[in-house]
């Protein structure tokens, strides 16, 4: 009888161990809440929610070094994630205009500082957000 509840327990700790680090075996490990922009609301229409396929982007979000989330979008319209963000309590610190290639933010919420690209891709655009996890 001690040798099945030991193998019980063992079974369990096993299960519990690979969920805890199934977020980082997906493809979408880099988000915190999948399906939403930073945490704070849905992604707006259109959007494709993407992860770096980068095993050295992966250890350092795992490692809470860095924290990232990527969209794309089959039109420009960087004011819909923007929009997402301001509502979330963010404003813009510094901004470089859309150049043709890509508009460029730094937001800020409190002590948190969010870097905002939004790139060019054909008619669409690739949206990369990325900061310093806050602790």
């Amino acid at each position: 009888m001690v040798w099945v509840v030991a193998a019980l327990a063992l079974l369990v700790g096993a299960g519990v161990w690979w969920q805890s680090g199934a977020r980082w075996r997906g493809d979408l490990y880099c988000f915190e809440q999948p399906g939403r922009v930073w945490g704070l609301a849905a992604v707006p229409a259109g959007g494709t929610p993407t992860c770096p396929e980068s095993r050295t982007v992966r250890a350092e979000i795992r490692s809470g070094n860095t924290r990232l989330e990527q969209f794309a979008f089959p039109q420009w319209q960087p004011d819909a994630v923007l929009d997402v963000l301001r509502a979330g309590g963010f404003a813009v610190f510094t901004e470089r205009p859309d150049d043709g290639i890509q508009r460029e933010l730094v937001l800020l919420r409190g002590q948190e500082r969010l870097t905002f690209i939004a790139e060019h891709r054909g008619e669409g655009m690739f949206v990369h957000l990325s900061g310093v996890p806050t602790r």
